[in-house]
Formats: structure tokens, C-alpha cells, sequence
């Protein structure tokens, strides 16, 4: 069944590859079911159900990513967007909760009719090949410091940004064990050598209080919905606030998935010659639909996880990766003590060694012209350092445009990339 629908003999991958490659991207993007909750709380929303909405939106849009798409890219809630949410719109602008819903709803909607009129997808196809290469030599980046920050190995310093932490404490520990023995694993080509990791620095964790053992019942039914269920104030659809925060969504969640798609299927192997996404609008249709039914459940906007990389680097090609991940979204609802007791410092060794992997395709980037290298460098770099994949994608293509227009290349500056550029530039006064 599975080897017909998915074609997996077609992409060269196993049942057993697929399946150990989704229980690998779930394992590194499993902390969301507890992040996503503590920080959407801060605005009033009930914790509890904020905990299964956030794994039911998870598990729908990834299943229409599986089905539909048939691509090995799993969706949730997305990072920086939640914080978008809470911090921003309801505690920094004064608005409500329910206000703020109704934006992420508008949102999903406005995706959905995007992308069935292919708008999307024309972005998508408008980056240039140099920039789609960078991008995922910037995601990698960007998610290696993901994960040595959140095991205390990178920082915050008042007087640099950034800084090296206690390297004596014990997450740190656990942390660059789980790296060194990751690393060791891949160097012996030993086949679910990211999980091992996980799996090895999470029962490491114990002794030494990084892994909390959850208390009461490890199994139990899943909190209910009802305090957060379809709360909207559509009365204040029309407000100029909304227009704001709207469009700040929109932007943010666009560039974010089309960059996670175009990175993830840059290191798999999957861009067509020409460095398209293979069925990218079903896979645009996929977070556009979570989006709209996370807002209904009480969830942020849903998008593409980058830690879908995991899943790639280890050996997953088709929706069968995605479908897994998504099994495991719904069986993490009874289990949810279980699943969220994974530490950080377990999931920082598979993060910055998936980073590692996601820099590969810089090889494929015309160094020799500077019109073409110049806007890759800038795009690998501005990610890590904006902690956003959208800004690394605006500078990227902002200094492509300009760099073509000076130098009098015209002709690989297509109509759209005009376009787009014109609204980055206008998104920044605005």
C-alpha cells in the first residue's frame, strides 16, 4: 500500500527508512507542544488546551502535507509567529487573544486563495537558483544556533549579542555529548544516528536533572478544546489594526514557508533542474490549511518546520516521513507527559548536525559572479543573525535585484522579482 502510494521503490527509500526519518523530525520538533503552549498562554488562553491544539494542527496540516503533497515535510505551529502573537499584538498592542485568532483566520484564508490562484508558487519559482542554494545554507546556520542556544551553549552578553555559556553546566554537558557521540554515529554511517542521539542524551539527562520525569499519569485523554474553540471577533475585521497585523502575518509566514520548502528540497535532492519545489502548491495548500483550522482550534499560524531536515538527513524522500510524524502528533496527545519530558539540550545535538547537512548546496553557487554570490552570502548570513529565514530571504533577494540592475543584467531580473523587491522595501516603512 504504502510502497504504491508514496512511490518509495520510484524515490529510492524503504518503509523502515521513511518511518525511522518521521520519528526523527518528530523528535526534534516535539518541544513545540510545549513551547507553544507556555507562550501563547502569557496572553490569557488556557494552557491545557493550548497543548492540544497546538498538536492537533500539527497532525492535520502535516497529513495534508503527507497525502496531498506526498513531500517529507512536517507543519506546526510556528516560532517567532507565536511570539508575533502573544508578545506583540496582544500584550504589546493591547489587543485581545480573540483578536488576534481572527487575524491568524483572515490569514489562512488569504493563503488559501493565494495559492489556488498560484501566486505562491510564482514567488516560490521567482527566487533565483544562487539564493535558493543560500537559503538553505542560512537555515542551516540558523537552526545550528537554534540548538546550541537552547541547550545554554550560546548565550545572550550585553556587550556582544551573543556569548559562549557555562560549558560546566549540566544541559551543556548533555548537550556537546549528544553532539560528539551524533557526530561519531554519522561518521560510522550507523542508520537513525540523529534519534540515538536524542534518545542517549534524553535518559543521560536524568541523573543529572535535565530530564524531568513527568509526574502523575504518563497516559491520559487529551485536555479539552473549549476554552480557545472558534473565538474570533470578526467585528473588528475592518480596523486598521487588523490590516497591520495582518499583513505582518501574511509576510512573515510566507517567506518563512517558502523558505523552509525551498531550503529542505534543495538539500534532499528534490529541486527540478530548473530549482523548482516539486509540488509546491500542495504543499503551500498544506500550511494554509493549517493555518485556517489551527485559528479554529485556538492556535498561531501553522507553517513548515525546518526541523523537517532531520527527517531528510536521515534518508526521508516521500509523504510516508510526514505521515509518520503526524501519527506521532496524535499519539503524543495521550501521551503528552512522555513526549514533552525530551530536554533541549537532548534535540541540540540533531539541530546543529542537521545545520551541518543543510550547507552542502553552497557548492552549487556561482562564487566567480558576484552578482550571484554576493546576494547568496548575504542571504546565508542575515538569517542566523535577524533569527528570521523571511529577512534572510528580503536582503537576499533586495541585493540580487540591485546588484542585476547596476551592472546592467537585466535580463535575470524577471517582472515578479521587481515586484517583490518593491514591496520589500515598502514592508520596511511600513
Amino acid at each position: 500500500m504504502f510502497e504504491k502510494y508514496f512511490k518509495l521503490k520510484e524515490n529510492k527509500t524503504t518503509v523502515r527508512t521513511e518511518i525511522l526519518a518521521g520519528i526523527t523530525t518528530f523528535m526534534t520538533m516535539a518541544y513545540i507542544l510545549a513551547v507553544n503552549p507556555d507562550i501563547l498562554s502569557a496572553t490569557g488562553m488556557d494552557k491545557n488546551a493550548l497543548f492540544t491544539a497546538t498538536a492537533l494542527s500539527a497532525m492535520v496540516a502535516t497529513i495534508v502535507m503527507a497525502l496531498v503533497a506526498k513531500l517529507p515535510f512536517a507543519l506546526a505551529p510556528g516560532m517567532g509567529l507565536n511570539a508575533f502573537f502573544a508578545f506583540t499584538v496582544v500584550l504589546g498592542m493591547g489587543h485581545s487573544w480573540q483578536f488576534a485568532l481572527t487575524a491568524v483566520f483572515l490569514e489562512g484564508i488569504i493563503f488559501l486563495l493565494l495559492t489556488a490562484f498560484n501566486i505562491r508558487e510564482l514567488i516560490i519559482n521567482a527566487i533565483p537558483l544562487s539564493v535558493k542554494h543560500a537559503v538553505s545554507a542560512g537555515i542551516g546556520l540558523f537552526i545550528a544556533f537554534i540548538g546550541l542556544q537552547n541547550a545554554g551553549v550560546i548565550v545572550n552578553n550585553d556587550a556582544t549579542l551573543v556569548g559562549l555559556g557555562d560549558m560546566g553546566s549540566p544541559a551543556v554537558l548533555i548537550a556537546m555529548g549528544g553532539i560528539v557521540l551524533t557526530a561519531v554515529l554519522l561518521a560510522l554511517k550507523v542508520k537513525g544516528a540523529l534519534l540515538i542521539g536524542i534518545f542517549t542524551a534524553t535518559i543521560a539527562g536524568l541523573p543529572l536533572g535535565v530530564t524531568q520525569m513527568p509526574e502523575g499519569h504518563l497516559v491520559g485523554a487529551p485536555p479539552s478544546l473549549s476554552p480557545i474553540f472558534f473565538k474570533f471577533e470578526f467585528a473588528e475585521i475592518f480596523t486598521l489594526d487588523m490590516v497591520i497585523v495582518l499583513f505582518t502575518f501574511l509576510f512573515v509566514d510566507m517567506f518563512d514557508t517558502v523558505g523552509t520548502l525551498v531550503g529542505v528540497s534543495d538539500k534532499a535532492g528534490m529541486l527540478t533542474k530548473d530549482g523548482k519545489v516539486p509540488r509546491a502548491k500542495q504543499a503551500l495548500f498544506a500550511d494554509s490549511i493549517g493555518t485556517t483550522v489551527g485559528a479554529m482550534l485556538g492556535t498561531s499560524t501553522v507553517t513548515t518546520y525546518v526541523e523537517s531536515a532531520s527527517g531528510v538527513a536521515e534518508g526521508g524522500k516521500t509523504g510516508l516521513t510526514s505521515l509518520t510524524t503526524a501519527g506521532l502528533f496524535l499519539v503524543a496527545l495521550f501521551f503528552a507527559p512522555l513526549f514533552t519530558m525530551v530536554p533541549a539540550a537532548a534535540t541540540a545535538a540533531a539541530l546543529v548536525l542537521v545545520g551541518f547537512f543543510m550547507m552542502s548546496p553552497i557548492q552549487k553557487i556561482n562564487f566567480e559572479d558576484f552578482t550571484e554570490a554576493i546576494p547568496a552570502f548575504i542571504t546565508i548570513i542575515v538569517m542566523p543573525l535577524t533569527y528570521s529565514i523571511a529577512e534572510g530571504i528580503v536582503f537576499g533577494m533586495l541585493s540580487y535585484v540591485f546588484l542585476k540592475l547596476l551592472t546592467g543584467k537585466l535580463k535575470d531580473i524577471s517582472v515578479v522579482m521587481v515586484v517583490l523587491a518593491a514591496l520589500f522595501v515598502l514592508k520596511f516603512f511600513i
